[in-house]
């Protein structure tokens, strides 16, 4: 389960919190997710969930498929 966020204070990078994970911070750009790294403190001011479809071609979706994928197998 991974839910998206942005957030007005880091207007270039998504938020994403992930079951197991918590939450990281990635770019918002072409495969983003490869640059990808854990947030300790998230600012809760402004933050707004938003679909998780809005991620398109930056890999978070690609990786979630396959962390599927390998649950079911």
């Amino acid at each position: 389960m991974a839910k998206l966020y942005r957030s007005p204070q880091e207007p270039q990078h998504w938020l994403v919190w992930m079951e197991g994970l918590g939450w990281m911070r990635f770019p918002a750009r072409l495969d983003g997710w490869s640059d990808r790294c854990p947030m300790l403190s998230v600012p809760r001011h402004g933050l707004c969930e938003v679909p998780i479809r809005l991620a398109f071609n930056t890999g978070l979706l690609e990786s979630l498929r396959l962390s599927r994928f390998h649950r079911a197998a």
